[in-house]
């Protein structure tokens, strides 16, 4: 009997199919290879978070042809070879991949959308080295002693290097100069007497005094709008004259005085009405201060009227000035003040805010101390002083002393939309320790440190002595050339520091005090 033997030629077919699976499972391993060599340096410094790249373009870039050759698993009964293309040869090169695992029971439906949620092999993640990079610039960076925060006391974080996000906000002074208002009303010079000594103004005092005169003389005069209008013209024109510290009884004299003062009204009535002239009801003085614990009640009402045409007649550029104003004052008053820099060195003392380009006063309050001498020291006086001062002056700079400047100021006016510039005392809690030290700093050396809405300056002007600048307008570091060598805050500072002065000084100038 004939024993028939297998076909050898399935068999070597079969061999050389195995074969093809072998060499094209280290093709495509070499292939994926190359894929992840591909990632160069310049792909590392890439942000980690930039998107994977499409397994789909990496295959199609490998295999422009778009089509790859590769076996397919032989069937229990037969073999064959297919031609596969890009999604398919890497379905089936996963499932080498998975070799030894155990089967799944899933069709090719469900292995296709497993398929598709894998990602393909990336190479060394770039993130971890950015990481390690940005390190090791803040270790270099605090080795050469630039530590990117200080913090201050009270937890303020600063940096010596500004926010280049911030923009300047230049102040609006588009409305500088004399309001619609005074133009209208202001034609001559009897007009602009008019404007602030209004009919209200002069009616309230003329009440009043004409109640004090016949309650202290038997053969009172009761004084007019007219009389009383002259009699401030005349304390005027003292003070246009320079006379302070000159009697009445020169002013009226035939050979030393002026023929305008004995024209107006005999000496004699010019002094009873300096002696008599009152601006609120004396009888009721002490039942009001009771009830209100003012101090200033004798003047009040007249005051706030006086003060309220301030603004109405002329709008401020944009440098005003807040500072402390001392009236020169000899009388009997529970307020009055000390203060020997003054040229005066007793008074009444005002706060003020000034034009810078004038010295036009806008806006004044009067200092009246505390109310009890039991009572606890105002907390916050400078800033609620400031705050009351620059209402309605928003688009604007202000220049405040050390008594005033602080970081929570500035950061309040800046909702205002008003710059704050000033000198601020080296005790404020907000300041970091390094604009602080001056024994390694050199002379005409600056030290800037900056928030997200300030900048503080250091500036060394002699040995051992340090100035400090708190500023929300300027956000850079600029230093004028020069000798000095001063930062730009400290110019701008010391160029509207002085409108207060100028007016202190005009006042003294022109002011006329009776004797």
């Amino acid at each position: 009997m004939k024993v028939e033997q297998d076909d050898p030629e399935p068999l070597q077919s079969l061999e050389q199919e195995e074969l093809s699976i072998s060499q094209d499972e280290e093709q495509f391993v070499l292939k994926q290879e190359t894929v992840t060599s591909l990632v160069t340096p310049a792909d590392e410094e890439r942000d980690h978070d930039e998107p994977e790249p499409d397994r789909h373009q990496l295959l199609y870039s490998l295999f422009p042809e778009a089509e790859i050759r590769a076996a397919a698993p032989p069937g229990p009964t037969e073999t064959m070879r297919r031609s596969w293309n890009a999604n398919q040869a890497l379905e089936l090169f996963q499932q080498l991949e998975d070799e030894g695992e155990p089967a799944s029971s899933t069709d090719d439906s469900s292995l296709d959308e497993e398929a598709d949620d894998e990602t393909f092999t990336r190479g060394p993640d770039s993130g971890e080295e950015m990481e390690d990079d940005s390190d090791e610039e803040v270790v270099a960076a605090e080795e050469r002693g630039d530590h990117p925060l200080w913090e201050s006391k009270s937890g303020i974080a600063w940096s010596p290097t500004p926010d280049t996000r911030i923009p300047f906000r230049a102040p609006d002074s588009r409305h500088c100069g004399i309001t619609r208002l005074a133009f209208s009303q202001v034609q001559t010079i009897e007009d602009s007497f008019d404007f602030f000594l209004t009919t209200t103004v002069l009616d309230i005092i003329m009440k009043h005094t004409n109640i004090e005169g016949r309650r202290k003389y038997d053969n009172w005069t009761d004084v007019d709008r007219v009389e009383l209008r002259a009699f401030f013209g005349l304390l005027i024109l003292a003070g246009v004259h320079r006379s302070h510290g000159e009697s009445t009884a020169s002013l009226w004299g035939e050979e030393t005085g002026r023929p305008i003062f004995r024209a107006t009204m005999s000496q004699r009535r010019f002094r009873l009405l300096a002696a008599t002239v009152q601006f609120d009801d004396r009888l009721t003085r002490a039942a009001r201060q009771l009830v209100t614990q003012d101090k200033l009640a004798p003047l009040r009402e007249v005051w706030d009227l006086w003060v309220a045409r301030l603004p109405l007649a002329y709008n401020p550029g944009e440098d005003v000035c807040v500072d402390e104003q001392l009236i020169g004052f000899g009388g009997r008053c529970n307020f009055k003040q000390y203060m020997p820099s003054k040229p005066a060195k007793y008074g009444i003392k005002l706060w003020v805010v000034c034009d810078v380009a004038t010295s036009y006063a806008w806006g004044i309050i009067p200092y009246l101390g505390k109310m009890t001498k039991d009572a606890p020291a105002e907390r916050g006086q400078g800033k609620r002083v400031v705050l009351e001062l620059t209402e309605g002056l928003g688009g604007r700079t202000v220049t405040t002393d050390n008594f005033f400047t602080s970081l929570a100021l500035g950061e309040e006016l800046l909702h205002k939309k008003i710059c704050l510039v000033g000198t601020v005392r080296r005790t404020k809690p907000e300041l970091p320790p390094q604009l602080l030290q001056t024994r390694s700093r050199a002379v005409l050396s600056s030290l800037f440190a900056f928030t997200s809405t300030a900048t503080a300056v250091s500036y060394i002007p002699k040995h051992r002595r340090n100035v400090l600048l708190l500023s929300t307008k300027h956000h850079r570091v600029q230093i004028q050339e020069g000798p000095q060598q001063k930062p730009t805050p400290f110019i701008d500072y010391n160029r509207c520091k002085g409108a207060v002065d100028n007016l202190n000084r005009v006042i003294y100038l022109f002011y006329f005090v009776l004797l």
